[in-house]
């Protein structure tokens, strides 16, 4: 690195006081806030021009990690095609197809006989019709988005919900499939989600200024005039959804909080009608419904702290629920799908996730459970939801930290397996064949402060030494009782191949070990979340996988949080750190109810705005608050200047201040880098995807890496 660097830009100050519960703050950054300040803008300008010149260097690296990603990735491909049985008698196989050089897949299907034959779509078949092309959807728009896309019950039609700008707020579009008429567009600006009534029919939700699906509407196709509103949410803490039941009759509306759920049905036949309550609200209670010719499947958590799974009359929903699948202190049920010939339980036990079957048997009974085992020792695995109730199998999803993506179908009568497509790995250029075998993955555990054992998942290469000495990543997130489990990633291989150790540290807040996990990270218990992730890079370091001065973390969203609130705990374990849409400054976001989702999160956070107990607890762990004058690792912030979850003034205030408080030599730079058109998850467009994740790899790989000595991996040629 050259010893004439540019100068990084220092953010312009402006005096505000923040008062709250009698604690005066200064915050000479509050300005940030106004996100339209040209002032702001002319700043985050200046950072992506500072990151671009001091990180010029890796050019070369880039290119070549992008290449790795893109020579590794099959890029013309399709999924496996799904069969769908339309209510005018039509059945088509539905999938979709990746085109080289080409940024987004287009939405196929083709007329079906059967549902035992997946044709062979390699080749596009002269009776396939593309209903929807993302490319000429993004087409003119440097963002493009699906919030929704469902054909209508009687396969003539198509709805989707796209967003341009990265905002996600949603125009409504209804194509006619025979045509490719574009039906109906004049439903703008709302939220991601739909559901059908019918053919004529689409349920949507409406966003207010806080970004809360806070309305349920009607729309009539090609007729404004008669849309309605079927619920409002009043209540801030709560938004609202809707989907719809497997055989296309009910429409579900959904009223949600962090800790308490309704469901109110509409039946499809009749979209006007007044939706009926499932079961009323009450506090702490969550329930989910599946909807069946004749009865209503209630997974729920009253009095069942991992849930349970009842069972209620559809005609009666008012009558007592009768238990079908008890609570069980080590499963957390995570979702039920009901069939006509089984039940599909989908599990989370001793941390990873699972899948279990259950024979429905004459009288209402079910039969033993049949789990699906699987040899690695680290995987994820979900079963996906089949269109028909009268279906003989189901299929599920499978990956692991070795082992990529692959879709199986398992068929109930004989438990047989069918591997339909793994997502091939292609052949490098130059380390050649992707083998498996060549890379290592296990479960270690950690010592938290208070004791508990933290799960960690972990993958190198074969030949990596654990002694010390090598490069590591380590990753969490660890919020919303969201599970953060050992996934396949091809850019991951340019790591493993160049000497990285790669860790995922479980921690408290994710669902990872169920709900009390996720309690024990949660509110007046966030710090958890915090001491466990550092814990686990402790053990990374002493155990020897990892070399002291060369781990790198890396974090997104609330994983940002847990990123920007680790190097504040513990700077000197870490050398660089990357944060993504990193919610760093979060007292002062869940201080401001007008913001986007704040009084829906006080439920995950605690109320600091009314209760000083939560006010002191956030202001002790909130990055931005508790910078120290000191060295800090080198630290990239990633954002989006649209994103509506954590908004771009969160990263750009806590880089203003870490450049005001950290005393870092050059080689430990701080980076502010904001992508201009994008969204919450980064940019769209898998290309210009791969080149973000390059660029963010190549300075990781520049701060840790340099130098390591890479495994030696077998050479093409």
């Amino acid at each position: 690195m050259s010893s004439n660097l540019p100068v990084p830009p220092r953010a312009p100050q402006r005096p505000f006081t923040r008062l709250v519960h009698g604690d005066a703050v200064e915050d000479p950054y509050h300005w940030m806030a106004d996100k339209t300040d040209p002032a702001f803008t002319t700043h985050l300008e200046a950072e992506n021009a500072y990151a671009d010149a001091l990180t010029a260097h890796l050019s070369d690296l880039r290119e070549e990690l992008y290449e790795d990603i893109s020579a590794r990735t099959k890029q013309t491909d399709l999924s496996v095609p799904l069969h769908v049985a339309h209510s005018d008698g039509t059945a088509y196989w539905y999938y979709s197809r990746t085109v080289e050089g080409l940024d987004y897949p287009l939405s196929c299907r083709l007329p079906a006989t059967s549902r035992d034959a997946i044709p062979d779509v390699t080749e596009p078949h002269p009776d396939e019709v593309v209903i929807l092309d993302g490319n000429a959807l993004a087409q003119g728009h440097d963002f493009s988005a699906l919030g929704w896309s469902e054909v209508s019950p009687d396969g003539r039609r198509l709805a989707y919900a796209v967003d341009h700008t990265g905002d996600e707020r949603y125009d409504l579009v209804v194509l006619d499939l025979a045509t490719g008429a574009v039906l109906d567009d004049t439903v703008t600006g709302i939220g991601a989600g739909g559901a059908w009534a019918g053919d004529d029919w689409i349920f949507h939700t409406r966003v207010d200024a806080a970004w809360r699906p806070h309305e349920v509407w009607r729309h009539r196709i090609g007729c404004l005039d008669d849309d309605a509103l079927v619920l409002a949410e009043p209540d801030a803490m709560f938004w609202l959804g809707v989907g719809s039941s497997r055989d296309d009759a009910w429409v579900l509306v959904e009223a949600a909080s962090r800790t308490t759920s309704e469901t109110h049905l509409v039946p499809a036949a009749d979209p006007t009608a007044s939706p009926r309550c499932v079961a009323p609200r009450r506090p702490g209670v969550e329930y989910a419904v599946e909807v069946g010719p004749d009865a209503l499947w209630i997974l729920h958590n009253h009095d069942a702290p991992q849930f349970s799974l009842a069972r209620v009359p559809l005609a009666t929903p008012d009558a007592p629920w009768e238990t079908v699948l008890a609570h069980d202190p080590d499963t957390r049920l995570v979702d039920v799908a009901v069939y006509d010939a089984a039940l599909v339980v989908s599990h989370r036990t001793a941390g990873l996730p699972g899948i279990r079957v259950c024979d429905r048997l004459p009288g209402g009974l079910l039969g033993p459970a049949r789990e699906l085992e699987f040899d690695e020792p680290l995987y994820d695995v979900g079963a996906e939801d089949a269109p028909d109730a009268d279906t003989d199998r189901i299929r599920f999803g499978y990956e692991s930290l070795t082992s990529p993506p692959s879709v199986w179908e398992y068929h109930f009568a004989t438990g047989e397996r069918r591997l339909l497509k793994e997502s091939e790995v292609r052949d490098h250029p130059v380390h050649g064949p992707y083998d498996r075998t060549r890379y290592v993955a296990e479960r270690l555990w950690a010592t938290a402060e208070d004791g508990i054992a933290v799960p960690i998942s972990l993958v190198r290469h074969v030949d990596t030494p654990v002694n010390g000495t090598a490069p590591g990543l380590l990753t969490g997130y660890g919020s919303y009782e969201i599970p953060n489990d050992p996934h396949f990633a091809t850019s991951r291989i340019s790591l493993l191949d160049r000497g990285f150790v790669v860790a995922i540290a479980h921690v408290r807040g994710g669902g990872e070990l169920g709900r009390p996990w996720y309690e024990g990270g949660k509110e007046l218990a966030k710090t958890t979340t915090f001491t466990d992730f550092v814990a686990c890079a402790r053990l990374l370091v002493d155990a020897g996988h990892v070399a002291p001065d060369r781990l790198a973390i890396e974090g997104g969203s609330a994983g940002g949080l847990l990123i920007g609130a680790a190097v504040n705990l513990a700077p000197d374990l870490f050398r660089a750190a990357h944060a993504i849409v990193p919610f760093v400054d979060p007292l002062t976001t869940i201080l401001n109810p007008e913001l986007p989702l704040t009084v829906m999160e006080w439920e995950e956070w605690g109320d600091p705005l009314h209760d000083p107990q939560v006010y002191t607890y956030m202001k002790d762990y909130s990055p931005y608050e508790n910078v120290d004058a000191g060295p800090y690792p080198a630290i990239l912030a990633s954002t989006s200047y649209h994103d509506t979850r954590v908004e771009v003034t969160e990263p750009a205030k806590w880089v203003a201040r870490l450049r005001d408080r950290a005393t870092n030599p050059p080689e430990r730079p701080i980076l502010l880098r904001t992508e201009m058109a994008g969204g919450h998850g980064g940019v769209s467009g898998r290309y210009k995807a791969w080149r973000e994740r390059a660029w963010q790899l190549a300075w990781l790989i520049d701060q840790v890496g340099r130098g390591a000595s890479a495994p030696q991996v077998t050479r093409a040629g």
